[in-house]
């Protein structure tokens, strides 16, 4: 951490500080630092800038201005009446970062690499739907579809995710296109690979001298950073320390760090200049993801046990001091998604019962009073809160499951659990019901937090429960080595589009692969044969049809049943930006695209940065 004390001539003396952003890296410390090939199911740490400077993909969704953008595609998917074929034009004038112009061809190449090839992403949706590819002229892609799929395009679609191009003159010369390095990376986007870290804690990158052959360049004009630092700097102390010395621009910390940060730099501030202080616009449902190919957690029994046996006002509190939206589907409570889905699924939530009774009725686990009581944490805290129902359900959500350790142990019981001496749950072997969860290495990051609280409601439950933090635990979850941990209970919805394909298709039993294979679907190893049909009749309806909406609707009731994760609040955003060396963030007072560093989309924020003169 001597870089952050020291100053940044450490780095580099000819990388001029004025002249260079410097934001922290969400997902860890990289573990290969010296592959840059994030084409294969391998995990690559794609968020130290490789997917926010480097790539550009066909399309990105921007969820703050509700726009699916255009970028290396110069328009959207264009498909046939039966939606059996799908046309892309390409956008003209891009180049790769060695002058080689952006075609078809590498579509095209790219598309029959990753179908060959089972080690490429993107393989498995690829050879279920895709015929043949081809162009027709440089800039003209062709599809041709095995069975109708209206929704093919959401592949390409980068949202932390999404197939992204790839150039074909550089890998069609590689032995082994899973074992190639890409090392000097080849770039699509606005910045080239300057220098890199060999224990993998910073990469630098440096703006393209062509920048105005590039999406980014061609959309928005040139990025004023000529520099852009991805540093990790691990624990949240750390993060205020750097930033206090002005030597880290963009952060996410934990709710105390940003308390900190506030007293020691006035330069600091957070997306909302008040309480919550937090992004409450972001599209990721947070929670908790359980192996369902491990014993107990096959069971639907056990994963509703371990549902009602947290209390959702002590969970958020020990979390986030309260300031995070609570919600029971697996898209996030933000004001649109209330408006799409949960609005419309509340009175089927009211009704929703267990096979489980009560006092001789069936057990009804849904709680639309949450959101009051954790208003009750807030006040106690001292924290304005306001006082509209409407106003107090947009802030923290429109409710939670019942709290109901008792209804958790019948659950348990029935299923053969039992309790030792000391209170302690045993499994039906009569062995220690012992948990490990898996967690994320920084402990700012809402998956960590996740994992902090879920340990302690379990614990006051009675099972034992340990939290272990790994720099692994995306390639671990992967491979299903693990029994819980705390990544995304769903892949993340659009954002700005009610479309719910993305977060229901990695369930299909298509996707299924068992532990010890690379996942190909949702890390949880879960299917279900009824969601398979909802998945497969929305690839035969337009993404804007009211149609869709429905499917999506009856999609969510099924992952609500099954429980096979655990959704629990939306992602709220702890974002602290220093406005020292760099102004005109995208704060929620000018929302001109989505706040964080660590999205693709970051790329597009950068033109708008502003230099301060000091």
């Amino acid at each position: 951490m001597g870089f952050a004390q020291a100053g940044f001539a450490q780095l580099a003396e000819d990388i001029p500080r004025e002249k260079t952003f410097i934001a922290d890296v969400l997902t860890g410390r990289v573990g290969t630092p010296a592959n840059f090939n994030v084409f294969t199911t391998a995990w690559r740490n794609p968020d130290r800038g490789v997917q926010q400077l480097m790539l550009e993909p066909l399309w990105l969704v921007d969820y703050v201005t509700g726009e699916v953008i255009n970028a290396l595609a110069a328009e959207g998917p264009i498909y046939n009446e039966d939606f059996t074929q799908m046309t892309v034009k390409l956008r003209e004038g891009c180049q790769w970062s060695d002058g080689v112009p952006i075609t078809a061809d590498d579509i095209v190449y790219g598309i029959e690499l990753c179908m060959q090839d089972s080690g490429m992403s993107y393989n498995a949706p690829f050879n279920l739907y895709v015929d043949k590819v081809y162009k027709t002229d440089d800039y003209t892609v062709v599809f041709e579809f095995k069975e109708p799929n209206a929704r093919f395009h959401a592949n390409f679609i980068d949202r932390w995710g999404g197939w992204r191009p790839f150039p074909k003159h550089i890998f069609e010369e590689a032995e082994d296109p899973l074992s190639f390095d890409f090392n000097p990376p080849i770039s699509s986007g606005p910045y080239v690979l300057k220098d890199f870290d060999q224990a993998g804690y910073w990469t630098l990158w440096e703006r393209r001298e062509d920048w105005d052959k590039t999406p980014t360049g061609i959309l928005y004009g040139m990025p004023p950073p000529e520099y852009v630092l991805f540093y990790y700097y691990g624990d949240a102390a750390n993060k205020v320390i750097a930033q206090a010395n002005h030597n880290l621009d963009m952060t996410d910390l934990t709710m105390e760090a940003f308390r900190a940060i506030l007293e020691r730099n006035e330069y600091s501030r957070g997306y909302r200049k008040e309480y919550p202080w937090v992004v409450n616009v972001d599209p990721c449902m947070t929670g908790l993801t359980l192996n369902n190919d491990v014993s107990p957690f096959d069971l639907k029994d056990v994963r509703w046990a371990l549902t009602l046996a947290i209390d959702i006002v002590d969970y958020i509190g020990i979390a986030f001091d309260g300031a995070a939206p609570m919600g029971v589907l697996h898209v996030p409570p933000t004001p649109v998604y209330q408006e799409w889905y949960y609005k419309p699924l509340e009175e089927w939530l009211k009704n929703l019962t267990l096979d489980i009774e009560i006092d001789g009725e069936p057990f009804k686990p849904y709680d639309p009073e949450a959101p009051f009581r954790l208003v009750e944490y807030v006040k106690e805290r001292g924290y304005d809160v306001p006082k509209e129902p409407e106003a107090i359900r947009e802030m923290f959500g429109p409710g939670w499951w019942k709290y109901a350790p008792d209804v958790a142990e019948q659950l348990l019981l029935r299923n053969g659990f039992t309790k030792d001496a000391n209170g302690k749950w045993l499994l039906p072997d009569g062995t220690p019901w012992k948990i490990a969860i898996t967690a994320h290495p920084s402990p700012s990051h809402p998956q960590h937090r996740n994992s902090l609280a879920a340990a302690q409601q379990w614990r006051n439950f009675g099972i034992d429960v340990t939290v272990n933090p790994s720099e692994a635990y995306a390639a671990l979850a992967q491979t299903g080595d693990y029994v819980v941990n705390d990544n995304w209970p769903a892949i993340e919805p659009w954002g700005g589009h009610p479309d719910l394909y993305r977060v229901l298709s990695p369930f299909r039993t298509s996707y299924y692969r068992p532990i010890g294979e690379q996942a190909v679907g949702h890390s949880s190893r879960w299917y279900n044969e009824k969601l398979d049909k909802v998945i497969e009749e929305m690839e035969k309806v337009d993404w804007d049809s009211d149609k869709n909406l429905q499917l999506g609707m009856e999609g969510l009731k099924i992952l609500v049943e099954e429980m096979p994760t655990i959704p629990t609040f939306g992602y709220p955003g702890v974002v602290a930006w220093d406005e020292y060396y760099w102004t005109n963030y995208p704060g929620a007072e000018n929302p001109y695209t989505q706040p964080y560093h660590h999205w693709p989309n970051f790329k597009y924020m950068l033109p708008f940065l502003r230099p301060v003169e000091r």
